[in-house]
């Protein structure tokens, strides 16, 4: 049981773990042991997750995301498959935490009247002074 908050755990049978070999630097230990993790999780049929938190994970623009609506994601971080497993599910489950909270809306506000008159006298003050770089006729 995978927790995230409170009312929601998702069970161990709704993620894939798949062990791979790593990429990059490790030597001889990268071509013989598969301590990458490839960590699957089914957002779009998950029943542990509340629709409003589905909806907005499904509505991210997330590279990690599929069309289906599973999250894919690897971790390879570290040399030892259980680091890069637990690497995975607090990935997980950061993912997932950042669709309980759901956005603020956004106020539309109008500038003030002194906002409006400081913007102006801003305005006239560098006309005035561009308007003093100009050629002028010596006499």
């Amino acid at each position: 049981m995978l927790h995230i908050a409170p009312g929601i755990d998702i069970d161990e049978d709704e993620l894939t773990e798949r062990f791979v070999r790593a990429s990059g630097a490790g030597g001889q230990n990268v071509n013989k042991v598969a301590t990458a993790v490839e960590l699957r999780f089914d957002v779009a049929s998950s029943p542990s997750l509340p629709d409003a938190v589905r909806t907005r994970l499904l509505a991210r623009r997330d590279r990690r995301m599929t069309m289906d609506g599973v999250i894919v994601i690897q971790a390879q971080r570290f040399r030892t498959q259980d680091r890069n497993r637990q690497d995975a599910r607090d990935r997980l489950i950061a993912f997932i935490e950042h669709g309980l909270h759901a956005p603020k809306p956004r106020v539309a506000t109008k500038p003030t009247r002194g906002s409006k008159e400081r913007r102006l006298q801003a305005k006239r003050g560098r006309s005035e002074i561009k308007r003093g770089r100009g050629a002028r006729e010596w006499d």
